[in-house]
């Protein structure tokens, strides 16, 4: 019979895990507390319109195409897809905006337009750069295993190269490389928003992260229905190879037998027998003992301190006026340093950058006069929601910090307009154990990437997946771990099959039936 894999969670890392290890013959069987696939890439409905409600920025397409390849299938067959001319538009008031273009030249000329000559040139040499780490990193780290030291990770890019090494600027500040770029503080504080895509401040992120603009600058893309369609294509990819979906059914308990992991207790009392299990979910629900005491033991908690950024996120359908929306739009404060001080005071920042993904936008497709447009509007936010009640009056003032942020930019939206708004409180309940943190744990200090759970744990048979393992945050983030994980059980499995033959009465022997071919 196949191998038995339990997949706690269906967000992007169980979904990707589930179909590669479905299509090479497992019986898979994904647990997930939630009615719906997808983890944080969910929708909510507000005023009678869908939302998405978790991440909106779509890149690396290869990586699906991968994934779907692999499983004898074609990404274009699941989802309309189609690239965004414009990877976002960046405002610091009413005067003018910056867009940068899929097409590297047009944002080169944009920011030569914006901020003269020498920004131009500092853009050409900031894309060198960042293009050189990401060469660096992408095969050996980005979509490798996790190495838990600098060693290890020499020997993948080569101990000859020992140039590469200090290239990828491990020690540096992403923000202090960043000066040496762009004199133009907009400029500086533009690209030193990526780090926040990985939860993190840029200030105490290392310049190694400048990677993230290049990823973006090969393209971003726009899925209709949002990321949500996105999971339900990998749940139908699964389901196509025999994935079995468990919905509104959470695990209670990871269970093993004779020293390895042997099922999994529900919520509801069942138990579903395993081979392997892999957990999509955050690793400080693990090490809390949210899964029981096995599990608490796998896996070690990164600790509060370590937490990545949580967020506040307003969901609206709302008129809005004044300035010209792209799909992706981010709107700047003066002061970026103290949005982070503020931050780790425990506090929203008061005078907040903010970040709006216009979903009805593409374009720059105006909405009728008098419409409401579908919008996610994202603040940063500290990881307090296990430690901090947010108040409505709390909540209220940082609904007017965030809308005076847009008014200095000259977008408006309508008072009183419908929305729900997500704390670090509402994320905490969504992601248990975890005060808010979306992230996982920081990017912060040139160790975090190797501080950062692997897939594999401390018992054998239990594996971890999702945007909060290696290789880091983001959607094709989580699904590369998912990929790790299909390849650490395929791997071990077989690595059972040869070391654990079983004597049998007259001198013969045969395979476990826990650990019979995969199919």
């Amino acid at each position: 019979m196949a191998s038995r894999v339990a997949i706690i969670g269906a967000g992007i890392g169980g979904l990707t895990a589930a179909a590669l290890l479905a299509a090479r013959g497992a019986d898979v069987t994904v647990v997930e507390k939630a009615a719906h696939p997808g983890g944080k890439a969910r929708q909510l409905i507000v005023d009678g319109a869908s939302i998405d409600a978790g991440p909106t920025v779509f890149t690396l397409r290869d990586v699906f195409e991968g994934i779907f390849a692999a499983c004898g299938a074609d990404l274009a067959d699941f989802i309309d897809i189609r690239r965004a001319d414009v990877i976002a538009r960046h405002a610091w008031g009413p005067e003018r905006h910056l867009d940068l273009h899929a097409d590297p030249e047009l944002s080169e000329q944009a920011i030569g337009d914006f901020a003269g000559a020498s920004a131009a040139a500092g853009f050409r040499a900031f894309r060198k750069e960042a293009a050189r780490i990401h060469g660096i990193i992408d095969r050996p780290m980005m979509r490798g295993s996790k190495v838990s030291w600098p060693l290890p990770l020499m020997w993948r890019i080569g101990l000859w190269r020992m140039g590469d090494l200090l290239a990828i600027r491990p020690y540096e500040s992403l923000w202090k490389v960043l000066g040496e770029h762009f004199a133009d503080q907009r400029l500086r504080q533009l690209f030193a928003r990526y780090s926040t895509y990985c939860g993190s401040s840029p200030f105490e992120t290392p310049a190694t992260l400048m990677l993230i603009a290049h990823v973006e600058a090969q393209g971003v893309w726009l899925i209709e229905g949002g990321m949500s369609a996105l999971a339900g294509a990998l749940m139908r990819l699964a389901q196509m190879h025999g994935a079995k979906f468990r919905f509104s059914t959470g695990a209670a308990l990871i269970e093993t037998a004779q020293g390895r992991t042997s099922g999994l207790i529900l919520s509801n009392g069942e138990r579903i027998a395993a081979d392997a299990v892999i957990a999509n979910a955050d690793p400080e629900a693990l090490a809390a003992g949210r899964f029981g005491p096995l599990g608490a033991m796998a896996v070690p908690s990164h600790g509060v301190r370590k937490r990545s950024l949580s967020a506040m996120v307003w969901l609206a359908n709302a008129r809005t006026s004044g300035f010209a929306l792209q799909r992706h739009n981010v709107f700047f404060s003066p002061d970026y340093a103290r949005e982070f001080s503020d931050i780790r005071g425990g506090a929203p920042p008061c005078d907040p950058s903010v970040y709006v993904c216009a979903l009805d936008r593409e374009g720059g497709a105006d909405v009728p006069p008098g419409h409401r447009e579908r919008l996610q509007i994202i603040v940063n936010a500290p990881a307090n929601g296990d430690t901090h009640t947010y108040t409505e009056e709390e909540k209220a003032r940082c609904t007017q910090a965030m809308r005076r942020s847009l008014q200095r930019c000259g977008l408006e939206l309508e008072d009183n307009f419908p929305h729900t708004l997500l704390t670090p409180n509402a994320f905490e309940n969504f992601l248990p154990s975890t005060g808010g943190a979306i992230y996982g744990r920081a990017s912060h200090g040139w160790a975090a990437s190797f501080l950062r759970q692997g897939t594999r744990t401390r018992i054998p048979g239990l594996y971890c997946a999702g945007g909060s393992t290696h290789p880091g945050a983001g959607v094709p983030m989580a699904a590369l771990s998912g990929q790790l994980a299909m390849q650490a059980v395929v791997q071990d499995l077989a690595s059972m099959r040869r070391s654990r033959p079983v004597v049998m009465a007259g001198g013969m022997s045969m395979r476990s039936a826990s650990a019979d071919a995969m199919g």
